[in-house]
């Protein structure tokens, strides 16, 4: 069965993948929460928005999901101020870069707040809730990364790792309930993560991944590469043992 959302959040809105899909929500008649700590790009989004649909149908709020403690109580007033909610999207995320010979703690924890815990956060009460309205649908923004540990960037790798499991987790739960919880293990994107790194395979644009990400939502699929190629290609990355793959990726 596809979905059909009228009440969306989005948490990361205000940069790649995030800002698109809440462009792509809008322009579909979705109302739509962007959440994001940078709260004047927010309102550039909002108003560019708002001004092609000529109406409101973004709004904004200011958080930093380093801030847990703020997020369920911010759920309750986006879900009073849109007057429902049936999709949930947290799509923040950083990668700080390291080189090969760095061991940053500070880097480290950084990523698992942001990446991890920030990600339960939200996404425990947004469960909570849709178990007890039995319907909703969540869906976390992951990566390829995640499906191996790369030496090049190993807490970013387990960051994306611990929110696929997490995912996993969330879905074996409140799937008993209707509720559908999607992981998007996303390749290449253009967006300013990458913007450093020179000749990337299979890049494809953020508003591209977008569309690919609402469809699987919509049809409540369980994990999506984005593009599907990428699935190809984890399986083959997964199938070679590890005393090659340290040798083949930094």
């Amino acid at each position: 069965m596809t979905r059909r959302f009228t009440h969306a959040l989005v948490v990361g809105a205000s940069s790649g993948i995030g800002e698109a899909l809440a462009r792509r929500l809008a322009a579909d008649g979705t109302k739509v929460a962007l959440v994001a700590r940078r709260g004047e790009r927010l309102a550039e989004i909002a108003s560019d928005i708002n001004r092609v649909a000529g109406e409101e149908r973004a709004l904004t709020f200011v958080h930093d999901v380093h801030n847990r403690d703020e997020a369920p109580a911010l759920l309750q007033e986006i879900a009073r101020t849109l007057g429902g909610l049936d999709l949930v999207i947290y799509s923040t995320g950083i990668g700080h870069r390291v080189s090969f010979t760095e061991y940053s703690t500070a880097k480290d924890v950084d990523m698992i707040e942001v990446n991890v815990l920030g990600a339960m956060a939200w996404l425990n009460p947004v469960a909570e809730r849709f178990w007890r309205l039995r319907r909703g649908t969540i869906v976390g923004i992951g990566s390829v990364a995640g499906d191996r540990g790369r030496s090049g960037a190993p807490v970013y790798n387990t960051s994306k790792a611990a929110l696929h499991a997490y995912l996993e987790a969330l879905r074996n739960r409140v799937g008993r309930r209707d509720v559908k919880v999607v992981t998007i293990k996303p390749g290449f994107v253009d967006t300013p993560m990458v913007a450093d790194f020179k000749n990337l395979p299979m890049v494809v644009s953020a508003e591209r991944a977008a569309s690919i990400i609402l469809r699987k939502a919509k049809r409540g699929a369980s994990t999506a590469y984005v593009p599907a190629r990428w699935r190809l290609v984890s399986l083959v990355v997964r199938a070679i043992p590890s005393f090659l793959f340290k040798y083949l990726q930094v």
